[in-house]
């Protein structure tokens, strides 16, 4: 079954490659370091370079996520690098943002896609001691070529929902045997270890989740304080992460609320995928409604037009900005049957939290807030601006709101330091 996964590989390889082009006329970063997802890195470095740790996040929520523990890596193993890996050009350039402060420390590299010869040249070139994957990348061949070469396998705040379980269970033998080959899971959650047992790994321990030991950086919570005064007085609504058929949604609901939400009310809309911003700024302008992006807030003195009724959140690595600088947060991908995004950094800020339906890619975390008044649930859009309305006119329910919410997010701290501690002996 592994031999006609790969084969599959190989005859799929020109679409693959096809697509990245296509995606790069919108995202050119799709068109860059090619090289890297076939396996090809160039000259190796000097036989003296430091002992290398793996870790893979696919895009930006897992690199967000990964923050914590790589962190917490380099200053336990302080004369180790890094070596992380993603999927995507978002993904990269979250890394560069996060962990550009440690230089040499931390290099950034795409993923090779999953085909045996191509891993092993990875393996080959960069000599990982371990290889820690974030939340659900369950690869076959990587782990096989692992395995192959000694290399210990980390499955880190993993997280299987019971749709990914279902799916992945269609994979039969070739998924059973990667989880098999797993050294062991750090799971998020109880229901995800008992899922990602069901798998066929073994080793599985409930460390919680890396996302609740995030630091929020004092730059963030300036550029917050920055917009926020950019702002003005007025109440702001933040709309964070936006997936695909979401914001049509919002934007309608929006203005049919109008009568029931504060008059001078700013409605801010953060798009999760920085390839809809321009489609997102043409759903504003075609329902009338006054837009300023962002982007143009970065000129000094710039300050949001008091007839502005939306702004477009069009910037990369702000969304603790943002959240410090509104008064109620929405988490997008809920509307939609998509699974819903983190919670965790508005719950941080001590914000308000408003979710959809559509939550299982974070069901406990969104359960365990909503049980702590940290969140309200709604139905949908209509809904959301219901409650938006009645949160805004209210500062002593936001107040309550976002208390619970920031105990939450600090009653769950610690998943870093047990992960650590589960991770095999790298020296």
């Amino acid at each position: 079954m592994r031999n006609f996964y790969t084969f599959m590989w190989w005859l799929a390889l020109p679409l693959v490659l096809g697509r990245l082009w296509w995606r790069g006329r919108k995202e050119p970063g799709y068109r860059q370091h090619w090289g890297e997802r076939l396996g090809m890195y160039g000259a190796r470095a000097a036989n003296d370079e430091p002992a290398t740790i793996w870790v893979h996040a696919v895009s930006v929520g897992e690199t967000r996520a990964a923050e914590p523990l790589v962190d917490a890596l380099l200053k336990k193993y302080p004369q180790a690098r890094i070596v992380l890996t993603c999927m995507t050009p978002t993904g990269r350039a979250t890394g560069k943002s996060l962990f550009g402060k440690h230089g040499a420390r931390v290099v950034q590299s795409y993923l090779p896609y999953d085909m045996p010869l191509l891993v092993a040249r990875f393996i080959r070139h960069f000599e990982p001691r371990v290889c820690i994957l974030m939340e659900t990348e369950v690869w076959p061949n990587l782990i096989v070529q692992c395995q192959r070469d000694k290399v210990p396998v980390v499955l880190a705040n993993a997280r299987l929902s019971e749709r990914s379980l279902g799916k992945a269970q269609r994979f039969g033998k070739v998924i059973r045997d990667a989880a098999q080959g797993i050294t062991l899971v750090a799971a998020q959650t109880e229901a995800d270890a008992l899922r990602i047992r069901a798998l066929g790994a073994s080793k599985v321990s409930v460390t919680g989740s890396i996302k609740f030991d995030v630091v929020i950086p004092q730059a963030a919570l300036a550029t917050g304080a920055q917009l926020r005064q950019q702002f003005g007085v007025r109440p702001v609504f933040l709309c964070a992460s936006t997936r695909e058929g979401e914001e049509g949604l919002i934007l309608d609901a929006f203005q049919a609320a109008r009568a029931s939400l504060p008059q001078d009310v700013l409605l801010l809309i953060v798009p999760r995928h920085p390839q809809r911003f321009d489609e997102v700024a043409a759903m504003v302008t075609e329902r009338g409604l006054s837009l300023q992006r962002r982007s143009a807030l970065a000129a000094p003195g710039a300050r949001v037009d008091p007839a502005t009724e939306v702004v477009l959140g069009d910037s990369m690595g702000e969304m603790f900005a943002y959240y410090s600088a509104c008064d109620l947060a929405f988490i997008g991908g809920s509307l939609q049957p998509l699974g819903g995004q983190n919670l965790i950094e508005p719950a941080a800020l001590g914000k308000p939290i408003i979710v959809g339906e559509h939550t299982f890619n974070f069901a406990q975390a969104t359960e365990d807030c909503l049980q702590q008044g940290g969140a309200v649930r709604v139905p949908n859009s209509d809904g959301l601006m219901h409650q938006a309305a009645r949160l805004l006119a209210d500062s002593a329910a936001r107040g309550a709101m976002g208390a619970h919410a920031q105990t939450f997010a600090n009653t769950h701290r610690g998943a870093t330091a047990r992960t650590i501690a589960l991770l095999p002996d790298l020296k």
